[in-house]
């Protein structure tokens, strides 16, 4: 690639850091994406729901039905100047997390879109990721659109260094309440302390170690934590309510109904649960031969997903998918985020390598 197109994918992502895009509110955004993907070559009109847009690049082709996905949100962080470039850093809002990703599409679409005649591609350009899991726009996207869901591979562009990372951990988060009677604190016999009913509870998920599970090769931890904390009524009062956000992670391969009934047991019946945020696994389809594909193309190694991302929502559906991107997984997040422009073009030509390598395959095959 010349130096034009480095500085050309470099000036698409400062041009999608510059559309202020935070959770809820990313209509600016897809009005902006939707009217440049308007000169664009496409198979089929761009197809919205809500503030997200399904692009069909190219059709028909008998090649593989392959998806690009990204989120064009972002969460709010502080940043001390404008979108800008110093050195090999561009600093901008989602620049890691995850308008990299989007760029790394958009280019593709715009100046290689000759590798795209070999594939039957979809663009994916979804709203609300970073906020709750019912309110991600993406459920919604597949629940009404058929072609997405006849798609053989998704690949999430999630910041990952240009790693591979396969799978997701599933992610619960349950509300468990303790429930006691107040007192004045110099009587405490008279109450009943909701606080110090948590005690065992806290002590026992504090002990409780992390329990490995290795599929495909790839090792992936179910942890259980406390996150938040939130009782009491004052200083001098027995507290008569004690509320704990419990997260639990766990292993692909393990069904939301036995995630909750292992939360359920580890309450033993003390404290009432609610639930919220059921996020189900994903396997990692590593011996799948687009995965394996991608896999060859350059990636700078290859990692189980200790976390959760929306391959989980293709994984429901029996489609086949994958991280990979070329944020800064460290950045994503962060006061003054940054991502590599070196990264960003190696991830360029990482995606072209691995369509090029799929496109014909194919092409031999048939």
């Amino acid at each position: 690639m010349s130096s034009e197109d480095d500085a050309r994918i470099g000036d698409t992502l400062a041009w999608l850091c510059s559309i202020s895009s935070f959770t809820g509110e990313e209509g600016p955004i897809a009005d902006a994406i939707s009217a440049r993907l308007a000169k664009a070559r496409l198979a089929a009109p761009v197809r919205r729901y809500g503030n997200s847009l399904v692009v069909p690049v190219s059709r028909g082709t008998g090649g593989p039905r392959i998806a690009l996905a990204g989120h064009t949100d972002v969460v709010r962080t502080e940043h001390d100047g404008p979108v800008r470039i110093e050195g090999d850093q561009l600093f901008g809002p989602g620049a890691s997390d995850m308008k990299s990703g989007l760029a790394l599409m958009l280019e593709l679409l715009e100046n290689d879109r000759d590798l795209c005649d070999k594939l039957d591609l979809t663009l994916v350009f979804y709203a609300r990721e970073e906020g709750p899991y019912l309110d991600n726009e993406l459920g919604p996207v597949l629940a009404q659109d058929d072609e997405l869901r006849a798609v053989e591979l998704a690949v999430c562009l999630e910041p990952s260094d240009n790693r591979l990372s396969l799978g997701a951990s599933g992610s619960i988060h349950a509300v468990v309440s303790f429930s006691g009677r107040t007192s004045h604190s110099a009587r405490p016999w008279q109450g009943d302390n909701a606080i110090h009913k948590a005690g065992p509870l806290l002590v026992e998920l504090a002990q409780l170690a992390p329990r490995a599970s290795t599929i495909d090769g790839l090792t992936y931890r179910t942890v259980t934590s406390v996150t938040l904390a939130e009782g009491g009524r004052g200083r001098n009062v027995i507290p008569d309510s004690f509320v704990l956000n419990v997260n639990h992670r766990f292993a692909p391969g393990t069904s939301l109904a036995s995630a909750q009934a292992e939360v359920a047991a580890l309450v033993g019946g003390r404290a009432a649960i609610a639930w919220l945020d059921l996020s189900p696994s994903a396997l990692p389809c590593a011996t799948h031969p687009y995965v394996v594909a991608l896999a060859e193309s350059g990636v700078r190694g290859v990692e189980p997903k200790q976390a959760w991302t929306d391959v989980a929502r293709f994984s429901e559906l029996g489609i086949a998918a994958v991280n990979w991107g070329p944020g800064v997984n460290a950045q994503a997040h962060q006061k003054n985020e940054w991502t590599s422009l070196t990264a960003l073009r190696d991830g360029r030509d990482i995606l072209s390598r691995w369509l090029r390598r799929v496109g014909a395959a194919t092409s031999t095959n048939a």
